[in-house]
Protein backbone atom coordinates (compact mmCIF):
# COMPACT_ATOMS: atom_id res chain seq x y z
CA UNK A 1 0.00 0.00 0.00
CA UNK A 2 1.02 3.18 -0.73
CA UNK A 3 1.68 6.16 1.56
CA UNK A 4 0.95 9.85 0.82
CA UNK A 5 1.40 10.74 4.40
CA UNK A 6 1.24 8.03 6.91
CA UNK A 7 4.87 6.40 7.74
CA UNK A 8 5.31 3.32 10.67
CA UNK A 9 4.53 5.42 13.26
CA UNK A 10 1.86 8.19 12.44
CA UNK A 11 2.65 11.19 10.33
CA UNK A 12 6.15 13.05 11.30
CA UNK A 13 8.34 15.80 10.28
CA UNK A 14 9.33 19.10 11.13
CA UNK A 15 7.04 21.75 12.80
CA UNK A 16 6.09 24.26 9.77
CA UNK A 17 7.10 22.30 6.71
CA UNK A 18 4.34 20.46 5.03
CA UNK A 19 2.51 18.70 5.87
CA UNK A 20 3.29 19.53 9.74
CA UNK A 21 1.50 22.86 9.87
CA UNK A 22 -1.46 24.08 11.26
CA UNK A 23 -3.45 24.03 7.63
CA UNK A 24 -2.91 20.11 7.58
CA UNK A 25 -3.90 19.36 10.74
CA UNK A 26 -7.07 21.35 10.37
CA UNK A 27 -7.79 19.23 7.16
CA UNK A 28 -6.47 15.70 8.90
CA UNK A 29 -8.79 16.40 11.95
CA UNK A 30 -11.91 17.09 9.76
CA UNK A 31 -10.94 13.98 7.27
CA UNK A 32 -10.87 11.94 10.52
CA UNK A 33 -13.94 13.00 11.85
CA UNK A 34 -15.30 12.21 8.38
CA UNK A 35 -14.39 8.69 8.26
CA UNK A 36 -15.53 8.44 12.07
CA UNK A 37 -18.87 9.94 11.59
CA UNK A 38 -19.68 7.23 8.62
CA UNK A 39 -19.54 5.06 11.94
CA UNK A 40 -20.79 6.56 14.29
CA UNK A 41 -23.11 9.78 14.13
CA UNK A 42 -22.33 10.42 18.20
CA UNK A 43 -18.58 10.36 17.06
CA UNK A 44 -15.96 11.40 20.00
CA UNK A 45 -12.25 11.86 19.53
CA UNK A 46 -9.61 12.32 22.81
CA UNK A 47 -6.19 14.24 21.65
CA UNK A 48 -3.31 13.96 24.01
CA UNK A 49 0.06 15.78 23.47
CA UNK A 50 3.70 15.42 24.71
CA UNK A 51 5.28 18.83 25.95
CA UNK A 52 6.49 20.56 22.64
CA UNK A 53 5.39 23.81 22.24
CA UNK A 54 3.85 23.18 18.71
CA UNK A 55 1.28 20.78 20.08
CA UNK A 56 -0.72 24.23 21.66
CA UNK A 57 -0.71 24.86 17.76
CA UNK A 58 -2.01 21.27 16.64
CA UNK A 59 -4.07 20.51 19.69
CA UNK A 60 -6.42 23.71 18.49
CA UNK A 61 -6.45 22.86 14.86
CA UNK A 62 -6.99 19.26 14.95
CA UNK A 63 -10.17 20.09 17.25
CA UNK A 64 -11.40 22.74 15.04
CA UNK A 65 -11.11 20.05 11.57
CA UNK A 66 -13.12 17.59 13.44
CA UNK A 67 -15.58 19.91 15.04
CA UNK A 68 -16.12 20.84 11.24
CA UNK A 69 -16.81 17.08 10.52
CA UNK A 70 -19.90 16.77 13.74
CA UNK A 71 -17.24 14.53 16.14
CA UNK A 72 -16.90 15.81 19.80
CA UNK A 73 -13.59 16.04 21.10
CA UNK A 74 -12.44 15.47 24.68
CA UNK A 75 -8.77 17.29 25.43
CA UNK A 76 -6.21 15.26 28.03
CA UNK A 77 -3.59 18.01 27.92
CA UNK A 78 0.39 16.20 28.49
CA UNK A 79 -0.15 12.67 28.31
CA UNK A 80 2.00 10.04 27.59
CA UNK A 81 1.07 8.01 24.45
CA UNK A 82 0.05 4.77 26.16
CA UNK A 83 -2.44 6.69 28.78
CA UNK A 84 -3.78 8.19 25.34
CA UNK A 85 -4.58 4.55 24.26
CA UNK A 86 -5.52 3.58 27.64
CA UNK A 87 -7.71 6.75 28.08
CA UNK A 88 -9.71 6.22 24.94
CA UNK A 89 -10.31 2.54 25.93
CA UNK A 90 -11.77 3.73 29.40
CA UNK A 91 -13.71 6.75 27.63
CA UNK A 92 -15.38 4.40 25.35
CA UNK A 93 -14.29 6.70 22.43
CA UNK A 94 -13.94 6.08 19.18
CA UNK A 95 -10.26 6.86 18.63
CA UNK A 96 -7.40 8.92 20.12
CA UNK A 97 -5.15 11.23 18.82
CA UNK A 98 -1.46 11.94 19.92
CA UNK A 99 0.75 14.95 18.99
CA UNK A 100 4.31 13.76 20.10
CA UNK A 101 7.35 13.37 17.85
CA UNK A 102 8.55 10.81 20.55
CA UNK A 103 12.20 10.73 21.38
CA UNK A 104 12.83 13.69 18.31
CA UNK A 105 13.67 17.11 19.27
CA UNK A 106 11.05 20.04 19.51
CA UNK A 107 11.29 20.93 15.97
CA UNK A 108 9.80 18.07 15.09
CA UNK A 109 6.56 16.84 15.93
CA UNK A 110 4.05 14.22 14.55
CA UNK A 111 0.47 12.77 14.83
CA UNK A 112 0.08 8.86 15.69
CA UNK A 113 -3.78 7.17 15.83
CA UNK A 114 -5.21 5.14 18.10
CA UNK A 115 -8.50 3.13 17.75
CA UNK A 116 -11.22 2.23 20.17
CA UNK A 117 -9.29 -0.66 21.66
CA UNK A 118 -6.26 1.21 22.19
CA UNK A 119 -4.26 -0.04 19.61
CA UNK A 120 -2.76 1.98 16.47
CA UNK A 121 -5.12 2.35 13.29
CA UNK A 122 -5.28 -0.45 10.94
CA UNK A 123 -3.70 0.27 7.23
CA UNK A 124 -6.91 0.36 5.82
CA UNK A 125 -8.75 3.03 8.12
CA UNK A 126 -5.14 5.32 7.47
CA UNK A 127 -6.19 4.66 4.00
CA UNK A 128 -9.61 6.13 3.91
CA UNK A 129 -8.02 9.00 6.03
CA UNK A 130 -5.77 9.68 3.17
CA UNK A 131 -8.48 9.68 0.57
CA UNK A 132 -10.33 11.73 2.35
CA UNK A 133 -7.37 14.86 3.09
CA UNK A 134 -7.94 14.50 -1.15
CA UNK A 135 -11.34 16.44 -1.08
CA UNK A 136 -12.31 20.07 -0.34
CA UNK A 137 -13.01 20.63 3.50
CA UNK A 138 -16.91 20.88 4.09
CA UNK A 139 -18.24 22.31 7.65
CA UNK A 140 -21.31 20.55 8.88
CA UNK A 141 -24.83 22.12 9.86
CA UNK A 142 -23.94 24.50 12.50
CA UNK A 143 -26.57 22.44 14.79
CA UNK A 144 -24.62 19.15 14.22
CA UNK A 145 -20.37 20.75 14.97
CA UNK A 146 -18.34 19.04 17.22
CA UNK A 147 -18.47 20.12 21.16
CA UNK A 148 -15.20 20.08 23.04
CA UNK A 149 -14.56 19.09 26.65
CA UNK A 150 -11.36 19.16 28.82
CA UNK A 151 -10.64 16.03 30.81
CA UNK A 152 -9.28 17.85 34.41
CA UNK A 153 -8.67 14.67 36.03
CA UNK A 154 -6.88 12.61 33.20
CA UNK A 155 -3.36 12.36 34.81
CA UNK A 156 -4.78 10.81 37.91
CA UNK A 157 -6.57 8.51 36.26
CA UNK A 158 -3.80 7.23 34.06
CA UNK A 159 -1.59 7.31 37.29
CA UNK A 160 -3.97 4.87 39.11
CA UNK A 161 -3.96 2.32 36.01
CA UNK A 162 -0.29 2.04 35.91
CA UNK A 163 -0.51 0.98 39.84
CA UNK A 164 -3.13 -1.10 38.89
CA UNK A 165 -0.44 -3.41 36.37
CA UNK A 166 1.37 -4.56 39.51
CA UNK A 167 0.51 -6.96 42.48
CA UNK A 168 -2.22 -5.37 44.72
CA UNK A 169 0.00 -5.86 47.88
CA UNK A 170 3.54 -4.94 46.27
CA UNK A 171 5.68 -2.29 47.66
CA UNK A 172 8.50 -0.73 46.11
CA UNK A 173 9.60 0.82 49.81
CA UNK A 174 13.41 0.06 49.93
CA UNK A 175 14.12 0.88 46.16
CA UNK A 176 15.83 4.02 45.32
CA UNK A 177 15.13 5.07 41.81
CA UNK A 178 16.28 7.53 39.63
CA UNK A 179 13.56 8.68 37.16
CA UNK A 180 14.30 10.59 34.12
CA UNK A 181 11.08 11.77 32.49
CA UNK A 182 13.15 13.72 29.09
CA UNK A 183 11.30 17.10 30.03
CA UNK A 184 8.04 15.03 28.46
CA UNK A 185 4.92 13.58 28.82
CA UNK A 186 5.91 11.17 31.54
CA UNK A 187 7.30 14.60 33.76
CA UNK A 188 4.05 14.82 35.51
CA UNK A 189 3.05 11.36 35.80
CA UNK A 190 6.14 8.78 36.41
CA UNK A 191 7.08 10.56 39.49
CA UNK A 192 3.79 10.32 41.19
CA UNK A 193 3.46 5.96 40.27
CA UNK A 194 6.66 5.63 41.81
CA UNK A 195 6.39 6.86 44.63
CA UNK A 196 2.93 5.93 45.87
CA UNK A 197 3.77 2.26 45.26
CA UNK A 198 6.83 3.24 48.18
CA UNK A 199 10.04 3.74 46.24
CA UNK A 200 12.61 6.45 47.17
CA UNK A 201 12.57 8.54 43.98
CA UNK A 202 14.83 11.46 42.36
CA UNK A 203 14.35 13.10 39.33
CA UNK A 204 15.68 14.16 35.46
CA UNK A 205 14.23 15.93 32.90
CA UNK A 206 11.00 17.16 35.10
CA UNK A 207 10.92 20.35 33.77
CA UNK A 208 9.59 21.32 30.53
CA UNK A 209 9.57 24.54 28.73
CA UNK A 210 8.27 23.48 25.35
CA UNK A 211 11.75 23.26 23.92
CA UNK A 212 13.82 21.32 26.03
CA UNK A 213 12.24 17.94 25.55
CA UNK A 214 14.85 15.29 24.53
CA UNK A 215 17.63 17.62 25.13
CA UNK A 216 20.39 15.68 25.90
CA UNK A 217 17.67 13.80 28.69
CA UNK A 218 15.62 10.63 28.31
CA UNK A 219 16.12 6.92 27.19
CA UNK A 220 18.29 8.42 23.41
CA UNK A 221 20.31 10.50 26.00
CA UNK A 222 21.11 8.12 29.05
CA UNK A 223 24.51 9.57 30.41
CA UNK A 224 23.12 11.37 32.59
CA UNK A 225 21.24 9.26 34.18
CA UNK A 226 23.75 6.84 34.75
CA UNK A 227 25.78 9.59 36.56
CA UNK A 228 23.07 10.34 38.82
CA UNK A 229 22.37 6.64 39.55
CA UNK A 230 26.11 5.85 40.69
CA UNK A 231 26.63 9.25 42.09
CA UNK A 232 22.74 8.91 44.10
CA UNK A 233 23.61 5.44 44.88
CA UNK A 234 20.63 4.19 43.33
CA UNK A 235 19.04 0.73 42.91
CA UNK A 236 18.20 1.43 39.41
CA UNK A 237 17.27 4.30 36.54
CA UNK A 238 14.58 4.41 34.18
CA UNK A 239 14.39 6.62 31.39
CA UNK A 240 11.66 7.44 29.27
CA UNK A 241 11.28 9.04 25.85
CA UNK A 242 9.87 12.56 25.16
CA UNK A 243 5.88 10.58 24.69
CA UNK A 244 6.77 7.98 27.08
CA UNK A 245 5.67 4.64 25.06
CA UNK A 246 9.52 3.80 25.71
CA UNK A 247 11.98 2.83 28.53
CA UNK A 248 15.40 1.89 28.76
CA UNK A 249 16.59 1.31 32.21
CA UNK A 250 20.45 1.59 34.44
CA UNK A 251 21.27 -0.44 37.34
CA UNK A 252 23.63 -0.01 39.96
CA UNK A 253 26.67 0.20 38.22
CA UNK A 254 26.10 2.78 35.48
CA UNK A 255 25.48 -0.22 32.69
CA UNK A 256 22.59 0.33 30.23
CA UNK A 257 20.10 -2.21 29.94
CA UNK A 258 17.87 -2.00 26.94
CA UNK A 259 14.62 -3.23 25.63
CA UNK A 260 16.27 -6.82 24.62
CA UNK A 261 16.92 -7.10 28.38
CA UNK A 262 14.00 -6.01 29.41
CA UNK A 263 12.39 -8.57 27.53
CA UNK A 264 14.32 -11.07 28.32
CA UNK A 265 13.64 -10.30 32.58
CA UNK A 266 10.55 -10.31 31.70
CA UNK A 267 9.61 -13.43 29.39
CA UNK A 268 12.18 -15.19 31.58
CA UNK A 269 10.21 -14.48 34.96
CA UNK A 270 6.44 -14.93 33.66
CA UNK A 271 7.84 -18.23 31.86
CA UNK A 272 9.02 -19.21 34.88
CA UNK A 273 5.17 -18.76 36.67
CA UNK A 274 3.67 -20.21 34.00
CA UNK A 275 1.77 -17.03 32.48
CA UNK A 276 3.73 -16.04 29.66
CA UNK A 277 0.80 -16.97 27.83
CA UNK A 278 2.76 -18.24 24.40
CA UNK A 279 6.07 -16.74 23.00
CA UNK A 280 7.79 -13.49 22.25
CA UNK A 281 8.12 -11.36 19.41
CA UNK A 282 10.99 -9.02 18.67
CA UNK A 283 12.22 -7.02 15.61
CA UNK A 284 14.98 -7.77 12.88
CA UNK A 285 16.96 -5.35 15.60
CA UNK A 286 16.68 -7.42 18.19
CA UNK A 287 19.71 -9.47 19.94
CA UNK A 288 20.88 -12.81 18.53
CA UNK A 289 21.61 -12.76 22.44
CA UNK A 290 17.99 -13.03 23.03
CA UNK A 291 16.79 -15.32 20.18
CA UNK A 292 19.45 -17.97 22.01
CA UNK A 293 18.13 -17.15 25.38
CA UNK A 294 14.66 -17.58 24.10
CA UNK A 295 15.01 -20.91 22.58
CA UNK A 296 17.56 -21.78 25.86
CA UNK A 297 14.40 -21.27 28.32
CA UNK A 298 12.09 -22.94 25.41
CA UNK A 299 10.34 -20.15 24.72
CA UNK A 300 8.97 -19.42 20.85
CA UNK A 301 10.64 -16.48 19.22
CA UNK A 302 9.47 -14.68 16.34
CA UNK A 303 11.31 -11.38 14.83
CA UNK A 304 8.67 -8.80 13.47
CA UNK A 305 9.43 -5.95 10.68
CA UNK A 306 11.02 -3.13 12.99
CA UNK A 307 7.91 -0.88 14.43
CA UNK A 308 5.59 -1.57 17.19
CA UNK A 309 2.75 -1.73 15.18
CA UNK A 310 4.31 -4.76 13.38
CA UNK A 311 5.33 -6.15 16.80
CA UNK A 312 1.39 -5.73 17.91
CA UNK A 313 0.41 -7.41 14.29
CA UNK A 314 2.70 -10.48 15.30
CA UNK A 315 1.12 -10.99 18.64
CA UNK A 316 -2.01 -10.65 17.42
CA UNK A 317 -1.31 -13.24 14.98
CA UNK A 318 -0.20 -15.70 17.34
CA UNK A 319 -2.27 -14.87 20.56
CA UNK A 320 1.05 -14.16 22.78
CA UNK A 321 1.11 -11.22 24.68
CA UNK A 322 4.66 -9.96 25.08
CA UNK A 323 6.56 -8.32 22.57
CA UNK A 324 8.97 -5.12 22.35
CA UNK A 325 12.16 -3.67 20.11
CA UNK A 326 15.75 -3.07 21.59
CA UNK A 327 15.12 0.63 21.31
CA UNK A 328 12.89 0.07 24.68
CA UNK A 329 9.36 0.22 23.04
CA UNK A 330 7.77 -3.03 25.43
CA UNK A 331 4.26 -4.31 25.22
CA UNK A 332 3.21 -6.03 28.10
CA UNK A 333 -0.47 -7.40 25.98
CA UNK A 334 -1.60 -8.48 29.69
CA UNK A 335 -1.88 -5.20 31.66
CA UNK A 336 -1.61 -2.81 28.39
CA UNK A 337 -2.78 -2.80 24.40
CA UNK A 338 0.49 -0.86 23.52
CA UNK A 339 4.25 0.05 24.23
CA UNK A 340 4.44 1.85 27.47
CA UNK A 341 7.29 2.72 29.51
CA UNK A 342 6.11 3.51 32.94
CA UNK A 343 3.94 0.47 32.92
CA UNK A 344 7.31 -2.18 31.18
CA UNK A 345 9.72 -0.42 34.28
CA UNK A 346 7.23 -1.43 36.46
CA UNK A 347 7.20 -4.92 35.22
CA UNK A 348 10.88 -5.38 36.18
CA UNK A 349 10.40 -3.67 39.06
CA UNK A 350 7.88 -5.64 40.69
CA UNK A 351 10.22 -8.46 39.69
CA UNK A 352 13.29 -7.02 41.56
CA UNK A 353 10.88 -6.26 44.73
CA UNK A 354 9.11 -9.92 44.88
CA UNK A 355 12.73 -11.70 44.33
CA UNK A 356 14.81 -9.41 46.30
CA UNK A 357 17.70 -9.39 43.93
CA UNK A 358 19.25 -6.68 41.71
CA UNK A 359 18.45 -5.82 38.47
CA UNK A 360 22.06 -7.18 37.22
CA UNK A 361 21.25 -10.79 39.48
CA UNK A 362 17.96 -10.48 37.01
CA UNK A 363 20.28 -10.78 33.50
CA UNK A 364 22.45 -13.60 35.03
CA UNK A 365 22.87 -15.94 31.98
CA UNK A 366 21.46 -13.57 29.23
CA UNK A 367 24.91 -12.81 26.97
CA UNK A 368 24.20 -10.16 23.81
CA UNK A 369 26.04 -10.73 20.91
CA UNK A 370 27.95 -7.66 19.98
CA UNK A 371 25.99 -5.22 18.06
CA UNK A 372 26.72 -2.22 16.57
CA UNK A 373 23.97 0.69 14.98
CA UNK A 374 25.61 3.54 12.90
CA UNK A 375 22.84 6.25 11.81
CA UNK A 376 23.57 8.63 8.45
CA UNK A 377 21.58 11.47 7.86
CA UNK A 378 19.81 11.40 4.16
CA UNK A 379 20.94 14.05 2.14
CA UNK A 380 18.05 16.53 0.69
CA UNK A 381 16.36 14.96 -2.44
CA UNK A 382 17.71 10.97 -1.51
CA UNK A 383 15.46 8.28 -3.09
CA UNK A 384 16.02 5.96 0.00
CA UNK A 385 14.41 3.08 -1.55
CA UNK A 386 16.45 3.35 -4.73
CA UNK A 387 19.98 3.73 -2.34
CA UNK A 388 19.17 0.88 -0.61
CA UNK A 389 18.62 -1.05 -3.41
CA UNK A 390 21.90 0.42 -5.47
CA UNK A 391 24.12 -2.24 -6.85
CA UNK A 392 27.09 -0.42 -4.66
CA UNK A 393 25.46 -0.83 -1.68
CA UNK A 394 24.61 -4.26 -2.39
CA UNK A 395 27.93 -4.80 -2.81
CA UNK A 396 29.01 -2.91 0.67
CA UNK A 397 27.33 -5.06 2.04
CA UNK A 398 27.81 -8.34 0.66
CA UNK A 399 31.56 -8.10 1.30
CA UNK A 400 30.57 -7.65 5.46
CA UNK A 401 27.89 -10.83 5.26
CA UNK A 402 31.14 -12.53 3.60
CA UNK A 403 33.57 -11.32 6.56
CA UNK A 404 30.97 -12.75 9.22
CA UNK A 405 30.05 -15.88 7.31
CA UNK A 406 27.53 -18.10 9.71
CA UNK A 407 28.74 -16.02 12.90
CA UNK A 408 26.76 -12.35 12.37
CA UNK A 409 24.24 -10.56 10.02
CA UNK A 410 23.82 -6.72 8.70
CA UNK A 411 20.89 -5.35 8.13
CA UNK A 412 20.30 -1.86 6.38
CA UNK A 413 16.85 -0.31 6.74
CA UNK A 414 15.70 2.80 6.41
CA UNK A 415 13.84 4.69 9.57
CA UNK A 416 10.10 4.94 9.15
CA UNK A 417 10.25 8.39 11.36
CA UNK A 418 13.26 10.17 10.62
CA UNK A 419 15.48 10.97 7.32
CA UNK A 420 17.95 8.09 8.18
CA UNK A 421 19.30 4.47 6.92
CA UNK A 422 20.19 2.64 9.77
CA UNK A 423 23.18 0.45 9.79
CA UNK A 424 23.34 -2.39 11.89
CA UNK A 425 26.16 -5.22 12.56
CA UNK A 426 25.91 -8.13 15.10
CA UNK A 427 28.53 -11.12 15.46
CA UNK A 428 30.62 -12.93 17.59
CA UNK A 429 32.75 -11.24 19.62
CA UNK A 430 35.88 -11.95 17.73
CA UNK A 431 34.67 -9.53 15.39
CA UNK A 432 34.90 -5.60 15.34
CA UNK A 433 31.51 -4.92 14.62
CA UNK A 434 31.77 -1.16 14.96
CA UNK A 435 34.04 -0.83 12.21
CA UNK A 436 32.23 -3.05 10.07
CA UNK A 437 29.21 -1.09 10.48
CA UNK A 438 31.36 2.36 10.19
CA UNK A 439 32.46 1.04 6.56
CA UNK A 440 29.33 0.39 5.52
CA UNK A 441 27.93 3.79 6.27
CA UNK A 442 30.61 5.56 5.19
CA UNK A 443 29.56 3.75 1.72
CA UNK A 444 26.17 5.17 1.89
CA UNK A 445 27.58 8.50 2.41
CA UNK A 446 29.44 7.88 -0.45
CA UNK A 447 26.55 6.82 -2.53
CA UNK A 448 24.43 9.82 -1.30
CA UNK A 449 27.44 12.62 -2.55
Amino acid sequence: MTRRYFGTDGIRGIVGEYPITADFMLKLGWAMGRVLERKNRNAKVLIGKDTRISGYMFESALEAGLSAAGVDVALLGPMPTPGIAYLTRTFRADAGIVISASHNAFQDNGIKFFSAEGTKLPDAIEARIEDELEKPLETVSADRLGKAVRISDAAGRYIEFCKSTVPKRLTLTGLKVVLDCAHGATYHIAPSVFRELGAEVSLLGVSPDGLNINQQVGSTHPASLRAAVIERGADIGVAFDGDGDRVILVDADGREIDGDDILYIIARDRHERGVLGGGVVGTLMSNFGLAAAMEALDIPFERARVGDRYVMECLVANDWQLGGESSGHIVCGHVQSTGDGIVSALQVLAIMATRGCSLTALLDGFEKAPQALVNVRLTDGTDKQALLESEALRRSVAAVENELGDSGRVLLRASGTEPLIRVMVEGRPRFDVAALARRIAADVETLMA
